[in-house]
């Protein structure tokens, strides 16, 4: 008998894969994610990633999660690994029974209910009856592709509509009433007859994050209440587990998207329809710790969005202290505060994109915005007060588990605290910043990238094409890239040194010496930077200075002569080039980087 998916889920949940996996190959830290050379195929440049709940090997496509990995690593079978799994992770393998089996069934059985019904209420949403439905969402700003794309419904008027539509496939109202989607006249008495729970609502389906359909959100059209309505919790569905989006969320952090976290359905697909593909809400509560778990498996550092209103600020309050006991040295969250009373739909609605990535640029840390948020509206004018607001502080440091980090916070919290006069708590001070000089940066980003080859030219023929054809600023980067690229046709080897001295012979000491001075000079352009430390170094600045509508067209063009030449050449260009698209979207941050893009020496 097969296994609980619901047990092979906690399984992979408990088992952090980089550890797993950093057993048989070395693994270094790639933004969010791990990558090394591949364990099943012999390879020199690391090919091969390690996701939050999967693998995957750009060289010999090998992909797979714990389970898989351990078959294919050790030549285990599948009841081998899970049992090992089991045993590190401290479960215990459940043993086949009757009534496992039966809840198996169930399980298969209610999956297929809901699919037949995501189906029906599509259809329906095309038929005259719901036209009110479809003219609803158009005028919403949804286009075709995410109707379609989420699935979006109608759920007709009722009085027994899905019974009817979903009896042709042998679904009988009983199931129906398993799967959340009607209920009985009379709990007591089922000979009763069932009633619909959705009727005159556009449907959202809830998926889970494989993308199969566990329950339904209606939204009602009229001065019906409630407005926004989510199926019961059954043996598939439970709404503290669950967050609406998560299936097409997956994908887009996994393509290097921001997570997000928003209040409702239609903030979730007005996101993912203007590109911020890691959006997810809640299902009409607030936040719970089961459902920050599932967004720390997508992103160490997801954004919570609130209302910056009153009710904002109390939502916001509520979150960080739940998440307070949840955090680590390697998870965290940053806070999105919006103004005016305005959510992301509507945001987007009035002012596009660049609206809303506005709010997410000025995302805080936790570290920064803890004070704010847990000081706001407490006065501290006597020594009581003072006090009192003192302990708040402590208390709230003291929920989290790691002590060294519970320490910075306190010691963060209370700093800002006897900052202010007399104790009172104040915002930090503004302090005058110098007019960014607009020529500068850029010409740091390629000081940065021409430095990087100089320390270790035998990154060279790794990046010679793009070198070639990438618009740098005049003077020294351009004297040096012409340099480089002219004493890599001939040089007998790639060695820095050898370099030097051809580029004391040309005349070009001190341009030499303008790339090569300290101050700014990235970590991946010290002589001790480990190879793949100088190639991500260097795609990081080359994606900063080619900027990201024309890394997208060099991408479709390393895919095109991939699929043309299957050539390795244009496999790793094509590795490298989506590389460089995630970190330009990350914005650095796992390179150190500061606001000019630049990566600081350490």
């Amino acid at each position: 008998m097969a296994l609980p998916p619901a047990f092979l889920d906690e399984l992979r949940v408990r088992t952090p894969l980089p550890a797993l996996i950093g057993r048989k190959t070395r693994l270094l830290r790639n933004g969010r994610n791990w990558k090394g050379c591949c364990p099943f195929h012999n390879e020199k440049t690391p090919s091969f990633y390690v996701y939050e709940d999967h693998f995957h090997c750009f060289g010999c496509a090998a992909h797979g999660d714990a389970i898989s990995f351990l078959m294919r690593a050790e030549g285990a079978s599948f009841t081998e690994a899970v049992e090992r799994l089991a045993g590190e992770a401290g479960l215990t393998v459940p043993k086949a029974t009757p009534q496992q089996a039966a809840r198996e069934a169930r399980a298969r059985d209610l999956h297929g209910v809901l699919a037949a019904a995501a189906a029906a209420f599509e259809r329906r949403l095309r038929l005259p009856e719901g036209r009110v439905g479809l003219d609803y969402l158009r005028r919403r700003g949804l286009s075709e592709e995410s109707i379609g794309r989420f699935g979006l419904g109608w759920s007709g008027e009722g009085r027994g509509a899905l019974a009817a539509d979903l009896k042709a496939e042998g679904i009988e109202p009983a199931q129906l009433v398993a799967a959340g989607l009607m209920k009985y006249r009379d709990p007591d008495d089922p000979a009763a007859g069932t009633v619909d729970l959705f009727y005159g609502r556009v449907m959202f389906p809830i998926r889970d994050r494989r993308g199969r359909a566990i329950s339904f959100g209606g939204r009602i059209l009229g001065d019906g209440q409630p407005k926004y309505l989510n199926g019961p919790e059954t043996e598939l569905f439970r709404k503290r587990q669950a967050l609406y989006g998560l299936d097409a969320a997956r994908e887009g952090c996994f393509r290097g998207a921001a997570c997000l976290v928003v209040e409702g359905y239609m903030d979730v697909i007005a996101l993912h329809q203007a590109g911020f593909t890691g959006a997810v809400a809640p299902l009409g509560t607030a936040l719970t710790a089961e459902q920050l778990e599932l967004v720390w498996r997508l992103s160490p550092e997801p954004v919570l969005c609130f209302d910056g209103d009153a009710a904002g600020q109390r939502a916001a309050v509520r979150a960080v202290e739940l998440a307070l006991p949840l955090i680590s040295t390697e998870r965290s969250l940053r806070i999105a505060l919006l103004s005016g009373g305005e959510d992301p739909d509507t945001l987007i609605a009035k002012g596009g994109a660049a609206a809303f990535q506005a709010v997410l640029d000025a995302a805080r840390p936790l570290s920064a915005i803890l004070y704010d948020l847990l000081t706001a509206g407490r006065p501290a004018a006597t020594p009581e007060q003072r006090a009192a607001l003192r302990r708040r502080l402590e208390e709230a440091t003291s929920a989290i588990p790691d002590k060294a980090l519970a320490g910075e916070y306190r010691r963060a919290l209370l700093d800002r605290f006897f900052a202010g006069r007399g104790g009172r708590p104040q915002a930090a001070p503004r302090l005058a910043r110098p007019p960014i000089d607009e020529a500068h940066v850029p010409r740091e980003r390629a000081r940065n990238l021409i430095a990087i080859l100089l320390r270790h030219p035998a990154a060279l023929p790794d990046v010679e094409e793009c070198l070639a054809d990438l618009e740098l600023p005049d003077g020294a980067p351009t004297a040096l890239r012409a340099a480089l690229l002219a004493w890599l046709a001939a040089a007998p080897r790639l060695d820095s040194a050898d370099l030097a001295r051809h580029l004391e012979s040309t005349g070009l000491h001190d341009a030499m010496t303008w790339a090569l001075h300290p101050a700014g000079l990235a970590r991946s352009a010290a002589p001790e930077a480990l190879p793949v430390e100088v190639l991500d170094g260097w795609w990081h600045f080359f994606g900063l200075l080619r900027g990201e509508a024309a890394l997208q067209r060099d991408r479709a063009e390393a895919e095109r002569q991939l699929i043309e030449t299957n050539d390795p050449v244009a496999q790793q260009r094509l590795i490298r080039l989506s590389e460089a698209i995630v970190e330009l979207r990350e914005g650095g941050r796992g390179a150190g980087a500061d606001a000019s893009g630049t990566q600081q020496h350490q």
